[in-house]
């Protein structure tokens, strides 16, 4: 009998037609959740942002599972800059095949982000060794072509957000196999010394040099935006990826809403 076949990569399908894609992000990792969205039918893929909230091993694999549930669905996780080689592999190997690393600075980090997802392979000079993970069917792809194939696959996405990025930025959309990139306006503020209220027109400008940049170099951009609405000007400027809405800002806006809605009616229901 032949071994299950590998999952297809929905993201990496949609980066190498030119199509655009569609993602959301969550901080939950109640599979249920993931499920949801992909029961949708409208997202490409989902992002678990680990670098925010609270998980462990087994919640990666539940992740990884749910995901599969939809065959024209994928997953990527955020991870943070400490342990960026050991949550690569594990977020790969659970199933969800896609990373966005943060805190990128210069062109040797990007550089450690794609060997960290990528085989160590003559073709493919990665750190990424073979292991019996969910990404091989545990067993039945360990080591395989196939599975070095999948992993040469995975979107190596890279957050610019300090200071030192953009002022590197040109180096790091040079790295060979950086696929993505999305800017940080919150950090970067910060990196900056700067606070966003009062330097927004700075900030927005910084964006959109990232964001030209980026195209120039053959590196797809992607916006990360609260809805719908705000994506025109990132259109505009020929942003065909975007994240959309985080699973506790769409909470804390319904709460927010309707609670003030409620008193009012509470309150209105009160007077004599």
């Amino acid at each position: 009998m032949e071994p299950y076949p590998l999952r297809r990569n929905r993201l990496r399908e949609l980066l190498d037609s030119g199509g655009p894609s569609l993602g959301t992000h969550v901080l939950s990792t109640w599979p249920t959740i993931t499920e949801l969205v992909g029961q949708t039918r409208q997202f490409d893929y989902v992002e678990f942002v680990a670098e925010y909230a609270p998980w462990t091993m087994h919640d990666l694999d539940n992740l990884g599972r749910a995901i599969e549930l939809f065959p024209d669905f994928a997953g990527m996780v955020k991870i943070e800059q400490d342990t960026r080689g050991h949550l690569a592999m594990r977020a790969i190997g659970s199933g969800i095949q896609n990373i966005l690393f943060a805190d990128i600075r210069t062109a040797q980090d990007a550089r450690q982000c794609v060997r960290a997802v990528r085989a160590e392979h003559p073709d493919y000079r990665g750190l990424h060794g073979a292991g019996m993970r969910r990404d091989v069917r545990t067993l039945h792809h360990v080591g395989s072509p196939e599975w070095v194939g999948a992993l040469a696959g995975s979107v190596v996405a890279l957050m610019i957000e300090k200071r030192e990025a953009v002022e590197n930025l040109d180096e790091i959309l040079s790295v060979e196999g950086v696929d993505m990139i999305q800017f940080g306006p919150a950090d970067y503020a910060m990196s900056m010394g700067w606070s966003r209220s009062t330097a927004a027109d700075a900030i927005r400008e910084t964006e959109r040099h990232v964001i030209e940049r980026a195209i120039k170099h053959g590196v797809q951009p992607r916006a990360e935006i609260a809805s719908a609405a705000g994506a025109e000007p990132y259109l505009e400027l020929g942003v065909r990826h975007f994240c959309v809405g985080h699973d506790v800002g769409i909470l804390h806006r319904w709460w927010s809403e309707q609670g003030s809605l409620m008193r009012e009616a509470l309150a209105g229901a009160l007077l004599p």
